[in-house]
C-alpha cells in the first residue's frame, strides 16, 4: 500500500498549529448558489490531471543510508545530499476525519451582542477539521447549528435572534453585517500592525562562485550514419522486416506495427507526393524550406511519424501541433499566430482526424480563429503516389539547416517555434545513445518502441506495466503521473514483472514533486522485479533538449542524491538544509549528470547572466550542439536565451561559445548531478521572494481536497496588482460540496500556504467542475485561465480575496501636520511669489441696467408691474412628453392665478401674514401660480417634490418630514395628489391625520383680491429652500426678498435676458438653481421659459434637444443627469433625428449653461460645447454661470488626495480634467480658504471655496440632523487677512487659478475649478479621496458594472457595484473591483457588494444617495446578489 504522503502530515500539522482565525463567510443570495445545476456538468475526468499533477504530493524527510560524503563538495551540501532515493520506506497516517464538526462553546451567552462579539473575535479556537462557525449571526446562540439551506432567500440563515447595534451616527444596524465587518476591521489591524518589513535575516549565498561543468566527450562510433535520414535509410534498405514501431488500440492491443521497410517506403511516397503531386495555379505547392503543418492525435504516432520523416525527406519543415478540437480551444489563437508567422499554407492529417474536425457549411474545415486559411492534405495510403523510378531524394549530410520546428506555449500564453536544425537531431541522438548506452539506440540503431497511447492509460493506468512485461521491455519512458496512477490500480496485478528493465527513464524528472511518484512506485514495485538503480530521472526543455539523464551503475554513474532544502531559504534562491522547521521543506532527487559533449552552468535569473554561487538557486545553461537553435522569427528573445554569454563576478565572459538558457532552476550537487527545484514559467515573485507554482498547487492539495475539488484541476499563477505579483489559485469545485464546506476549505488552503511557504494567496477562486479550460493533454490551460479571470470571464463559484494580508506594498499613509500659523503662512505665500487665491464678478453697481424692474424691490410688485404694462406677453410655456404645449401663462394669466390662490388661502385656509404653506405639485404653471399667490397673501412658500403614486414608501415620509420641519400650516395641491396623501397606501407609510389644512387648488374662484400684501423691509423672508444633500441632510435654507431681487438680477445681466429672450429650461422646480429659474427669473427679466420636466425624458429622450431646436432656443439649461440621459439614450436614435431634420446649429455659438452638480467632466459622446456651472445648493443660489471659452486644466488625482494642486499635461497618468466653472456672477466674490484654519490659501491652493453676494442666503430656517456642524455656514469670517468680510461657505473644495486669457475689464481671467463635495469626502489612509474617482474607475474595470457607489464604514471602503448581466458574472467583479481601486487609488477595498441594477438611489438632481445606500447596506435590506468581505 502506499504510504500517505508526509507532506500531507506536515500541512496538517501547520493547520492544527495555526490557531484558527475564522473569517466571515461571504453571503449569497439563493439564486448564485444554483444557478449552475449540477446535471449540466458532466463530472470532470478525473484522472485528466496537468501532466505533471500525479507527482504534485509533498515529500518530506525520508530516513535513508547516506552515503561517504566527498571531499570535493562544500560542508552546507554535504548536509543538504542525503543518499539515495532507492531504499525511501517512509510510512505515516494521516486520519481525515470527516465528522460532525465540534462545538466551540456551549454556553456561549453574554449580556450584550457588542461583549459576545468582540470575545467571539478574541477567543474564538476551533477543533481542527471543524465547520467554521457563521460569526454573522445567532451571536447568542450555540456556535454550531445546523444551517437550514432551503428556508433561508440567501445562503445564510434568518432565522436568528439578532441583536441590534448602532452605528457611529445612531443608525441601527444588523448585526449580520456589521459583525461581518467588525471581524474584517480585527483581522485588517492585524495585517497592518504586521506588513512584511524587508527581512535584514533573510539568507545570503555565501559558496564559490561555481564554474563550468564540462560534460564526458561524445564518444567515436566508427559508422555513424551522417544524418538522421541516412539512418533510416540504412534499415529501411538492409533490415525492412525489422519492427520500428508498435501503436496499440484503447483495449490494449496492438492494432499496427511499422516496419522500418513500412517507414521508408511510406515516408518516400509522402515526399514524393508533396513536392510533385500538390499544386496551386500549375505551380507546384510547395517548395523546399517550406513549413508543414502535422496536425495528428498522440493515439496515432505511426501515421505522424510518417509525416514527420516525410516532410525531412522533402526538405520540408514540419511544425507538429495538437488537434484542435473546436474553434475556441484554449490557446488555439496562439497556436494560429504560430502558424501564420511561419507561413503554413497545408496542413497534414489522417482521413478519421479529418472526419473529427469541425467543418463549414460548404463540408470544409473551418477556419479556426487567429489561423491562416490551410489546406487540409490526408496522407493515409490510397492518397499517396508512387514515385517515378528516377526520382531520389537528396539525403544530404546533417547541416544547421532548420529540421523541424517545436512549439511552447509561456505562462503569459504567447506561442512560439523553436528551430531544430539536422545537426542538433543527429547530436542528440549521438549524445542519448551514448548516455543510456543503447547498442539498438532510436532510428539510429534499429530501437523496437512500443507507444501507449494517452487515451488507454486514462482506461487501464497498468497499461505500460504490462507491456513491459510482456515485450520483455528493457527501457521505459514515462512520466511521474503514469507511476502514480499505476499505483492506484496495481491491487489488481500479482503476476507483472519489470526484471527485464535496465532503465525506467523519467522524463518530467525536473519537477520537484517526481520523487514523492518514484519512492512510492519503487517501494511497491521493488517486490516485482523492480530494481532501486533502474530509475532514471532526467530534466530536458523544449529550448535546450535533453539537459541531464540519471545513468545506471553499470554505465558509470554515481549514486543517485537526494536534498532536503528549507522552502523559506529556496524562496530568497539560496539552498540550505533544514533543520529546525520541518514542516516547510522541499526534497529534490537529482536528474543525473549533463549530457555527453556538453558545457552547463548556472546563472542568476534575473539581468545579466552572472555565475551563481555553489550554495544559490539559478538558471541552468547549456552550451552544446543538441540544443535549440532560435526561436523562429523572434531575433531579440533569440539572442537573450539562445545567444546569452555568462560571466563571472568581475564581468569576465566564461566562454566564447553562446550558451542556451533551459528555463530549469536548479543547482549542480556532488558528483556533479543535477539538481532540479522549479521552472522559470512556474516562477512567482512575490515581494521579491520567488515561489514556484507546483509547490503551492501541493500545499493546496494536501488539505483533503478529495471532498471538495477535483485533484488534477487546480491552477496557480500570478497576476500583477500595484507593482508586485500575487498569487491566485482557482480549483474546480465537485457538485456536491456544500457552499460551507468549500469556503472551509478555501480558508484551511491560506493558512497552509502562509504557513508553509511565508506568502499569503490575493486570491482564492472555486470554478463549477468542467468549466477550466483544457490544455491538449488534460491539464489545466494556466494562461487561459489567468486570462479569463483579469477578463472577468471565470465565473467562480467561490471566491477568497486577501488583500488585506498579501498587499504589503501600499505607500506610507499620510501624516497630518501641526496646523500652520497665520503669519508663517502669509510669510510662505509671500516667499512663493503666491498672490491669495480670491476672485470676483463685475461690479453691480457700476452695470447699467435700462430695466424698468429695478425700480421693483419685490418680485410680487414686479408681477403686478408687468401685468400691467405687458398683459399679454407670454411668460411661461410648459411641454409634455410628446413634445406638444400643455400649457402657457401670460403675465396677466399668471397675475390672476396668484390673486385666486391668495384668495383661498385666507379665506379657505384662514392663514395669517408670515403662515409657512407647502407647495405640493408637479412641474408646471400651476407651482409658479400658487408661488407668487403665497406672496401676494403675505405667506411663505416652501414647493415639495410630491410623493410618487408607486414609491409611496419611500417618497412620501420625504414630503412629511419637509411639511413638519418647515412647520407649515396648509398644503396647497392638486385633487389627485390631495387623494393620494389621504389613501389608505398612504396611511401605511405615514400618520395621514397628522396632515395640516390641504387645499385644492384646482378649481377655485374667481376672486380679485382686495389688496396684495407688500412687505415692509426687504429683509424679510420670502421663501424657504429645502433640499436633501447627497449626505442625507436635510436643511431648509432662508431667502429674504432682497436676496432673491439681488439673484434674479445677477441672473438677469450674466445671461443678459430680456423680454424678447426665449430660454429651455430641463431642471427640477424644487429647490436650488432649477427653482429660482422656473419660478423667479422670468417675472423679474421678462423673457419666455420655455419649460421641460426633467421626468418627461424618461419617455421621450430626445424632448430637451428636440425643444432647443424647434425653438430656436440660446441659452438652455440642464443638469448632469438630463445630459447623460440624452447622450446614453440618443445613441440609437441618430439616424431617426437626422430624417426629422433634427437641427441644433443655432447652438454653435450658444451658451449651453448647466448646473452640474457633481465635480466631473461630462461625457465625450456629447455633441456641443458644454460648460458646467456648479450651484452650492444650500447655501448659495447661482453662484457661478459659465461664459464663454470655459478652460481645462489637467490636475495629478494623486496630489488631490494630499489637498495639493498639481497640474499635468493631457493623458499624463492619474490625471483627472476639470472644467473651469464660467464666468462668477456679477456682484459675487469668491475665496479659497483652508478647510481647517479657516485662513486664506494661494493661487492654485486646494481649499473650500467661500462666497459673499448680495444674494446670499440668510442662514438656515433648520437642518435636519447636524445643527452644529452647520453653525457658521453663512457667518464665516477668515481667521487672518480680511477679517471683516462675511462669507457664506459653499462645502465645496476648489481653487482659483489666474490665465493668460483677459476679461472684458482688461484684467486677466481667474478661473474657479470646482474639485468636489467636501461632505462626500472620504478620509482613508489620511488622505482624502473623492467617491466619484473611485467610482469611475470601478465602472471602467467591466462592461458589466452599470453604476457603483462608495462609501466607508469604520476605517473600511465597501463598494457597492450595479450588475447588468447574468448573476453568474457576480463573483468575477469580486477580483475586477479589488484590483483596480488598488492600482489606480492605493486603497484596499473591505466589502464589494453585488446588488442588481437600480438599487443605488439617485436622487432627482441625478446626485447618488450614498448615505441611504450605507444605512441600507448596514440594516441589509439591499437583497444583494453577493457580498464579498476582503479578508
Amino acid at each position: 500500500m502506499i504510504s500517505q504522503n508526509v507532506h500531507t502530515e506536515a500541512v496538517q500539522a501547520a493547520l492544527a498549529k495555526y490557531k484558527e482565525r475564522k473569517m466571515p463567510m461571504p453571503s449569497k443570495r439563493r439564486s448564485v448558489l444554483v444557478h449552475s445545476s449540477v446535471e449540466t456538468y458532466t463530472p470532470p475526468d478525473t484522472s485528466s490531471a496537468s501532466e505533471d499533477e500525479g507527482s504534485l504530493r509533498r515529500q518530506g524527510r525520508i530516513t535513508s543510508t547516506p552515503f561517504q560524503s566527498h571531499s570535493n563538495v562544500e560542508p552546507w551540501l554535504n548536509r543538504v545530499i542525503q543518499g539515495s532515493s532507492t531504499s525511501s520506506s517512509a510510512s505515516s497516517t494521516s486520519s481525515h476525519p470527516g465528522g460532525k464538526p465540534a462545538a466551540a462553546s456551549s454556553t456561549a451567552t453574554a449580556t450584550t451582542a457588542a461583549t459576545v462579539l468582540a470575545d467571539l473575535m478574541a477567543h474564538i479556537q476551533l477543533d481542527n477539521h471543524s465547520a467554521p462557525p457563521d460569526v454573522t449571526t445567532g451571536l447568542v446562540e450555540h456556535l454550531h447549528h445546523e444551517r437550514p439551506q432551503v428556508a433561508s432567500v440567501r445562503g445564510v440563515p434568518r432565522g436568528y435572534n439578532s441583536s441590534i447595534l448602532e452605528t457611529g451616527d445612531g443608525v441601527p444596524v444588523n448585526s449580520r453585517v456589521s459583525s461581518k465587518i467588525q471581524h474584517i476591521i480585527v483581522k485588517q489591524e492585524r495585517s497592518i500592525d504586521s506588513l512584511q518589513q524587508p527581512d535584514p535575516n533573510q539568507p545570503k549565498p555565501e559558496g564559490n562562485q561555481v564554474n563550468v561543468l564540462k560534460g564526458e566527450p561524445v564518444g567515436v562510433v566508427t559508422n555513424w550514419p551522417p544524418s538522421l535520414l541516412a539512418a533510416l535509410q540504412r534499415w529501411g534498405t538492409t533490415q525492412p522486416k525489422a519492427p520500428c514501431l508498435t501503436a496499440l488500440d484503447t483495449t490494449g492491443k496492438a492494432v499496427y506495427t511499422l516496419t522500418y521497410g513500412k517507414l521508408w517506403s511510406r515516408s518516400l511516397k509522402l515526399a514524393y507526393t508533396l513536392l510533385n503531386k500538390l499544386t496551386s495555379r500549375n505551380e507546384p505547392l510547395l517548395k523546399p524550406g517550406d513549413r508543414v503543418a502535422l496536425v495528428f492525435p498522440n493515439s496515432d504516432p505511426v501515421m505522424f511519424m510518417v509525416a514527420f520523416y516525410g516532410c525531412l525527406l522533402a526538405e520540408l519543415i514540419p511544425v507538429p501541433i495538437e488537434v484542435p478540437l473546436t474553434r475556441k480551444d484554449a490557446g488555439s489563437q496562439q497556436i494560429g499566430f504560430l502558424l501564420g508567422s511561419c507561413g503554413v499554407t497545408l496542413a497534414l492529417t489522417t482521413d478519421a482526424c479529418q472526419k473529427g474536425l469541425p467543418k463549414a457549411q460548404t463540408g470544409e474545415v473551418v477556419t479556426f480563429k487567429g489561423w491562416p486559411r490551410l489546406i487540409w492534405f490526408v496522407i493515409d495510403g490510397k492518397h499517396l503516389a508512387k514515385p517515378t523510378k528516377d526520382w531520389h531524394p537528396q539525403l544530404r549530410d546533417a547541416s544547421a539547416e532548420i529540421a523541424y520546428i517545436e512549439y511552447k506555449t509561456s505562462k503569459e500564453g504567447s506561442t512560439v517555434g523553436i528551430t531544430i536544425s539536422h545537426a542538433s537531431m543527429l547530436a542528440h541522438c549521438h549524445a542519448l545513445t551514448q548516455a543510456c548506452g543503447y547498442s539498438e539506440g532510436n532510428v539510429m540503431n534499429r530501437m523496437h518502441v512500443i507507444s501507449i497511447p494517452y487515451a488507454l492509460m486514462k482506461v487501464n493506468p497498468l497499461s505500460w506495466i504490462q507491456k513491459v512485461c510482456s515485450y520483455k521491455a528493457r527501457v521505459a519512458v514515462v512520466k511521474s503521473r503514469d507511476m502514480h496512477w499505476s499505483l492506484l490500480a496495481q491491487r489488481d496485478q500479482r503476476d507483472v514483472s519489470l526484471s527485464s528493465l535496465r532503465m525506467l527513464i523519467v522524463a518530467d524528472g525536473a519537477n520537484p514533486w517526481s520523487i514523492s511518484s518514484c519512492d512510492a512506485f519503487l517501494n511497491v514495485f521493488q517486490s516485482r522485479g523492480l530494481r532501486p538503480e533502474v530509475i532514471c530521472p532526467c530534466a530536458s526543455s523544449s529550448e535546450a533538449l535533453t539537459v541531464a539523464i540519471r545513468r545506471p551503475p553499470e554505465l558509470g554513474g554515481p549514486p543517485p542524491g537526494k536534498a532536503v532544502l528549507s522552502m523559506n531559504c529556496l524562496s530568497y534562491g539560496v539552498i540550505r538544509v533544514d533543520t529546525e522547521e520541518k514542516l516547510s521543506v522541499l526534497t529534490v532527487q537529482d536528474v543525473g549528470q549533463i549530457m555527453p559533449g556538453a558545457n552547463v552552468c548556472v546563472v542568476k535569473v534575473d539581468g545579466t547572466p552572472y555565475l551563481c554561487k555553489a550554495d544559490e538557486v539559478g538558471e541552468i545553461c547549456v552550451n552544446s550542439g543538441t540544443t535549440g537553435m532560435a526561436y523562429f522569427g523572434l531575433l531579440g528573445i533569440t539572442k537573450n536565451v539562445f545567444e546569452a554569454i555568462p560571466v563571472t563576478a568581475t564581468g569576465v565572459p566564461v566562454s566564447d561559445q553562446p550558451f542556451t538558457r533551459t528555463g530549469l532552476l536548479g543547482f549542480v550537487g556532488p558528483d556533479y548531478l543535477v539538481f532540479v527545484v522549479g521552472k522559470l514559467d512556474g516562477l512567482i515573485t512575490v515581494s521579491g521572494r520567488r515561489h514556484n507554482a507546483d509547490d503551492v498547487v501541493a500545499t493546496a492539495l494536501a488539505v483533503e481536497p478529495m471532498k471538495f475539488v477535483y485533484r488534477g484541476r487546480i491552477a496557480v499563477f500570478s497576476v500583477t496588482v500595484l507593482h508586485d505579483d500575487r498569487i491566485v489559485l482557482v480549483a474546480e469545485q465537485r457538485p456536491d460540496a456544500s457552499e460551507e464546506d468549500s469556503f472551509q476549505w478555501m480558508s484551511r488552503v491560506l493558512q497552509a500556504i502562509d504557513s508553509i511557504h511565508q506568502v499569503g494567496v490575493y486570491c482564492l477562486a472555486l470554478v463549477p467542475a468542467n468549466t477550466l479550460p483544457k490544455a491538449p493533454l488534460g491539464g489545466i490551460h494556466i494562461s487561459e485561465t489567468k486570462q479569463r479571470f483579469l477578463e472577468g470571464a471565470l465565473h467562480p463559484c467561490n471566491v477568497l480575496m486577501c488583500p488585506h494580508t498579501c498587499v504589503t506594498n501600499l505607500p506610507k499613509p499620510r501624516q497630518k501636520q501641526p496646523d500652520v500659523g497665520p503669519a508663517s503662512m502669509i510669510v510662505g505665500n509671500l516667499v512663493a511669489g503666491k498672490r491669495i487665491a480670491q476672485a470676483s464678478g463685475r461690479d453691480v453697481t457700476q452695470l447699467e441696467d435700462n430695466d424698468q424692474a429695478r425700480k421693483f424691490l419685490y418680485l410680487a410688485d414686479v408681477l403686478q408691474w408687468r401685468a400691467q404694462t405687458t398683459p399679454d406677453h407670454p411668460l411661461f410655456l410648459l411641454l409634455n412628453s410628446k413634445g406638444t404645449v400643455a400649457s402657457t401663462a401670460s403675465c396677466m394669466q399668471l397675475h390672476k392665478r396668484a390673486e385666486r390662490v391668495a384668495a383661498a388661502l385666507m379665506e379657505k385656509g384662514r392663514l395669517n401674514v408670515g403662515d409657512h404653506v407647502a407647495l405640493v405639485y408637479p412641474p408646471g404653471v400651476d407651482l409658479i401660480a400658487t408661488f407668487y399667490g403665497c406672496l401676494y397673501a403675505g405667506c411663505i412658500p416652501i414647493t415639495v417634490r410630491p410623493p410618487h403614486p408607486q414609491n409611496l414608501a419611500t417618497t412620501l415620509p420625504t414630503v412629511k418630514m419637509i411639511v413638519e420641519v418647515s412647520k407649515s400650516a396648509c398644503i396647497l395641491t392638486t385633487q389627485v395628489i390631495t387623494k393620494l396623501l389621504k389613501s389608505k397606501e398612504a396611511a401605511a407609510a405615514v400618520d395621514i391625520k397628522t396632515w395640516p389644512t390641504i387645499l385644492d387648488t384646482d378649481d377655485m374662484p374667481k376672486k380679485k383680491l382686495a389688496n396684495i400684501f407688500r412687505p415692509t423691509s426687504p429683509d424679510m423672508l420670502a421663501y424657504l429652500d429645502f433640499s436633501v444633500s447627497t449626505t442625507g441632510i436635510l436643511a431648509g435654507v432662508k431667502m429674504s426678498h432682497a436676496a432673491t431681487s439681488a439673484l434674479c438680477r445677477s441672473i438677469k445681466l450674466q445671461c443678459e435676458l430680456y423680454p424678447s429672450r426665449q430660454i429651455a429650461i430641463c431642471l427640477d422646480p424644487y429647490c436650488g438653481l432649477g427653482f429660482a429659474l422656473w419660478c423667479l427669473c422670468s417675472v423679474y427679466s421678462g423673457h419666455q421659459s420655455i419649460l421641460v420636466p426633467p421626468l418627461e425624458l424618461e419617455s421621450n429622450v430626445s424632448l430637451w434637444l428636440s425643444a432647443v431646436s424647434q425653438y430656436k432656443v440660446r441659452v438652455t439649461f440642464c443638469s448632469y443627469s438630463v445630459m447623460e440621459m440624452c447622450t446614453k439614450g440618443l445613441g440609437t436614435q441618430t439616424d431617426m433625428l437626422r430624417v426629422s431634420e433634427f437641427n441644433c446649429s443655432t447652438q454653435q455659438y450658444a451658451d449651453i449653461q448647466m448646473t452640474v452638480l457633481k465635480s466631473v467632466g461630462l461625457p465625450g459622446t456629447s455633441a456641443f460645447s458644454l460648460f458646467y456651472t456648479f450651484v452650492s445648493l444650500f447655501f448659495i443660489f447661482g453662484c457661478f454661470l459659465t461664459g464663454p471659452d470655459p478652460t481645462t486644466v489637467y490636475v495629478d488625482m494623486r496630489a488631490l488626495r494630499h489637498d495639493r494642486v498639481r497640474l499635468v499635461e493631457r493623458g499624463s497618468p492619474h490625471s483627472l480634467p476639470l472644467m473651469e466653472s464660467g464666468k462668477i456672477l456679477p456682484g459675487v466674490k469668491v475665496i479659497i480658504a483652508h478647510t481647517e484654519t479657516k485662513g486664506p490659501l494661494g493661487d492654485s491652493h486646494l481649499g473650500e471655496i467661500w462666497v459673499s453676494s448680495p444674494h446670499n442666503a440668510t442662514g438656515y430656517y433648520t437642518v435636519y440632523g447636524e445643527e452644529a456642524l452647520h453653525a457658521d455656514h453663512f457667518t464665516a469670517r477668515l481667521s487672518f487677512g480680511d477679517t471683516q468680510t462675511i462669507w457664506a461657505r459653499t462645502g465645496y473644495l476648489g481653487f482659483l487659478r489666474r490665465t493668460e486669457l483677459t476679461d472684458a475689464s482688461g484684467e486677466r481671467h481667474d478661473a474657479l475649478y470646482v474639485v468636489g463635495s467636501l461632505d462626500e469626502t472620504l478620509e482613508l489612509r489620511g488622505m482624502r479621496y473623492h467617491p466619484i474617482d473611485i467610482e469611475t474607475s470601478v465602472i471602467r474595470a467591466h462592461k458589466s458594472i452599470a453604476e457603483c457607489a462608495v462609501f466607508t464604514w469604520t476605517n473600511l471602503l465597501v463598494v457597492v457595484v450595479e450588475l447588468e448581466g447574468s448573476e453568474q458574472e457576480a463573483l468575477d467583479l469580486v477580483a475586477l473591483v479589488t484590483n483596480v481601486v488598488l492600482e489606480e487609488h492605493y486603497l484596499i477595498v473591505g466589502v464589494v457588494v453585488i446588488v442588481d441594477p437600480g438599487v443605488i438611489p439617485i436622487n432627482s438632481r441625478g446626485e447618488k444617495q450614498r448615505m441611504h445606500l450605507r444605512d441600507g447596506f448596514l440594516a441589509d435590506q439591499l437583497d444583494p446578489i453577493y457580498v464579498a468581505y476582503n479578508m
